[in-house]
């Protein structure tokens, strides 16, 4: 797209330079013309400087052996504030007018030449010479301009007369040059314009939360079109996802603060149990109450610490505790406290590993975190009978597998899983926690510049890759 509206620009800007070049040069032409037509000076019609003195040998007259020029003559000279030195056929001056006072009265052949061709300080001016026949004589008569108004330079011309032609036809040059300009511009800039006003218009529409435009692609901003509709869609979209996870966002803060407020019902009223002189607590009672309290705000302290790690991990302001451990070791390690825990002893957990040292800088403490939240979830959102495999692999990179044979997940789920605000379907009775565990895990395995991926298939099982 990009290329096409460059080259129709390129093709306006061409054409109207052309244009614009043959009228200049059209009007040059015009402008040479009219500087060299004809003028008409009592009488005289000239073209140049040397046609004027070609024709002035009309106003050159012989009376008894004498010549001299007419008294309109005079007057033209007058007026163009030249001279004239007549010559005979020896080189003498046989007459003259106005003629500079350190002007010669003969020439050589030379001389002459050498005067015609260049202006001398004696003239100080520039000369044009030409001849007339009367009765048996051969006169020839030099007439000099002033050298600032007339110039030799290949040809001559009149400074006058050129100056305000020059002028008026740059005028003309320039203001026809202006409306073209303006012409082509307007047309250009309309054709231009005209689709831009509409894309200005849609992307408004857009800014304002209009996400259904649907704009025929066609033309030279087809492409500007189909990015519009791919845009409008995708913002539509993106919309209808926002909308959904702030419906996930507000039942998750809802569930969160159920979770906690639950606990604190308890922790509350056993406290009361106990601190009230109404009760009369056995040692038994007491140790039976306090128990539950504690366990009650290690279970609200559990929730915290999730939201303020993931919170951290989230604005990627958690510092890593790297240290070289062994992988083996440590995912074996948590493998083994969740077997020793009474809750979760009669799971079943399959561990291999293809070497039994494969060292990595990792912060130990959060990749635990890592292995544990994956168990776990295998462990609650299954059947008690779930069998769950443990695999530790070193090729390019570390990749640990984490596969159960259990519900798996619905597929309208999986893109789910990661999220902050999501729980899933299959919660079994023994579920607890704040549902951040999946999405913890991933920013852990990010922040080590890890890939953690996830398979699962309904009724089949579920396969959790992390690669380190």
């Amino acid at each position: 797209m990009n290329w096409k509206i460059t080259g129709r620009f390129i093709v306006t800007i061409v054409s109207v330079a052309i244009i614009v070049i043959v009228i200049n040069i059209f009007g040059v032409g015009i402008l040479i013309l009219s500087g060299g037509r004809n003028n008409l000076t009592n009488g005289i019609t000239y073209s140049s400087p040397e046609d004027f003195t070609r024709e002035f040998e009309r106003y050159l007259v012989e009376d008894k052996d004498k010549i001299y020029i007419h008294s309109d003559g005079e007057k033209i000279l007058i007026e163009k504030e030249a001279w004239i030195q007549v010559l005979d056929e020896e080189g003498n001056e046989a007459y003259n007018f106005q003629k500079p006072v350190k002007v010669k009265n003969h020439y050589t052949p030379v001389e002459l030449i050498h005067a015609y061709k260049y202006i001398t300080n004696e003239t100080m001016s520039t000369i044009f010479v030409s001849e007339k026949n009367l009765g048996n004589r051969n006169y020839s008569y030099i007439i000099g301009f002033p050298s600032d108004k007339v110039k030799r330079n290949v040809f001559s011309y009149d400074v006058y007369n050129l100056v305000h032609s020059l002028k008026i036809g740059i005028y003309i040059i320039l203001f026809l040059d202006a409306l073209i300009a303006l012409l082509f511009g307007y047309l250009f800039s309309r054709r231009l314009t005209k689709p831009l006003v509409n894309i200005i218009k849609d992307v408004k529409s857009l800014s304002e939360g209009e996400y259904h435009l649907n704009r025929e692609e066609e033309g030279i901003y087809k492409e500007i079109y189909h990015n519009i509709n791919n845009l409008s869609s995708k913002l539509g979209n993106n919309e209808t996802e926002r909308k959904k996870l702030d419906k996930m966002r507000e039942e998750w803060i809802s569930n969160i603060s159920h979770d906690i407020k639950t606990p604190l019902v308890s922790v509350k009223g056993y406290a009361e149990i106990l601190s009230s002189g109404e009760y009369d607590c056995t040692k038994e009672e007491v140790r039976e109450y306090s128990k539950i309290i504690e366990d009650k705000s290690d279970y609200i302290k559990e929730l915290i610490d999730d939201l303020n790690l993931s919170t951290r991990l989230k604005n990627k302001v958690l510092i890593l505790n790297k240290k070289n451990i062994n992988i083996v070791s440590l995912v074996r390690g948590v493998a083994i406290d969740i077997l020793n825990n009474p809750q979760t002893s009669n799971v079943n957990i399959d561990f291999s590993a293809t070497r039994e040292v494969i060292e990595l800088d990792i912060d130990e403490i959060l990749i635990k975190r890592v292995i544990t939240n994956i168990l776990y979830n295998a462990i609650v959102h299954n059947d008690e009978n779930v069998v769950i495999e443990i695999k530790v692999e070193k090729k390019d990179r570390v990749n640990i597998f984490i596969i159960d044979n259990g519900k798996g997940i619905q597929e309208e789920e999986l893109k789910h899983i990661f999220e902050r605000y999501y729980r899933g379907t299959n919660t079994g009775k023994r579920h607890k926690g704040s549902g951040l565990g999946m999405a913890i895990a991933k920013d852990i395995v990010e922040a080590h510049s890890g890939v953690i991926n996830l398979e699962s298939e309904h009724l089949v099982g579920t396969k959790v890759e992390i690669i380190l």
